[in-house]
């Protein structure tokens, strides 16, 4: 897909971040397929369907769900649209996030994720950032990147965009965490986590934001 920049890599990473910025320096789409799956655990627990429990009713659901990400306004960050909604602020609730982590696992939930991204994919240049967007979604995408970081990194990184003050102790915690997500998300038997075997890997510990796009742009200008 010659349309589609990927970028893959584990929380934290400040893949939403970068992708946004370069979407913006491009005048490209920018995916956040992560919102994507919290849409889909927010409208599953409004719809009060058990996914351990019901599968059937999921799946019901998933056949009835469509999404694309619409620019509101002639400038700033594409919206999540959810069936001729926009979810907005719902979406970032901790209860959400959390449902958002067990749908992922799922198949039959993956399955149409996939489908509904790579519909997007038929237009304007994509960014698309996720676990699996480089070797799931578009293995043919024409740029793959893989952004990561060290766990504390991006502990102290996760601290401070949630307003607290890192310290020695809650950094240690929060990389703790952070590393046990890495472990599920690169152990789940569907679309692990994983570098594909022709992206750019870019490690981001001690840089910043615009370094990070920076070291983006340069390989994209190649």
């Amino acid at each position: 897909m010659k349309n589609v920049i990927a970028i893959d890599g584990p929380a934290a990473s400040g893949k939403s971040s970068v992708a946004k910025h370069l979407a913006s320096e491009l005048g490209a789409i920018h995916i956040n397929t992560g919102s994507m799956y919290r849409a889909v655990a927010w409208k599953a627990m409004k719809n009060r369907i058990d996914w351990t429990k019901e599968p059937e009713k999921l799946e019901a659901m998933l056949k009835d769900t469509f999404m694309r990400f619409v620019r509101k306004q002639t400038e700033g960050e594409p919206e999540l649209e959810l069936d001729g909604q926009f979810p907005g602020d719902a979406l970032r609730a901790p209860e959400v996030s959390r449902g958002a982590s067990a749908v992922a696992v799922l198949a039959p939930v993956r399955k149409r994720l996939v489908e509904l991204q790579r519909e997007m994919a038929g237009g304007d240049m994509l960014v698309m950032e996720g676990r699996d967007i480089g070797t799931a979604v578009f293995p043919d995408a024409k740029y793959k990147f893989y952004l990561t970081a060290s766990p504390e990194e991006r502990a102290r990184r996760r601290l401070t965009q949630d307003g607290k003050v890192p310290s020695p102790e809650s950094i240690a915690a929060e990389a703790a965490d952070i590393a046990a997500r890495d472990k599920q998300d690169m152990e789940r038997e569907l679309s692990p986590l994983v570098q594909a075997s022709d992206a750019i890997l870019i490690d981001n510990t001690g840089l910043t934001e615009e370094e990070t796009l920076d070291k983006f742009m340069e390989y994209i200008r190649k």
